[in-house]
């Protein structure tokens, strides 16, 4: 049970990692007109990234202006959701197997 949670909550982290990378990707091609947002499947693709990142960036996007234009709350978030990861399985994930076998 232990090694399932652990496994769980990393495969949500890397979920989430993978989800703020392609959202910034989005959002650059959007900037530069690479692709149109108004495309329905592109709109789509847009409106889940932006639902499941808008929880993590958008507290950090309240605290942290934009530099010059260039939003760096992505960067931030990957590196918040890096540290938090480590910390789990270093500090939290052997507790947890432990007690939960």
């Amino acid at each position: 049970m232990g090694f399932a949670l652990v496994w769980l909550v990393n495969a949500v982290v890397t979920l989430m990692i993978w989800c703020i990378i392609a959202s910034a990707i989005l959002s650059w091609l959007f900037a530069f007109d690479v692709i149109n947002p108004r495309n329905r499947f592109v709109g789509q693709i847009a409106y889940v990234l932006d639902t499941v990142t808008r929880p993590i960036l958008g507290p950090i996007q309240r605290v942290v202006p934009p530099l010059g234009g260039i939003d760096i709350t992505p960067i931030i978030a990957l590196l918040a959701l890096q540290f938090l990861s480590v910390l789990f399985n270093r500090s939290v994930a052997p507790m947890l197997i432990m007690s939960l076998g």
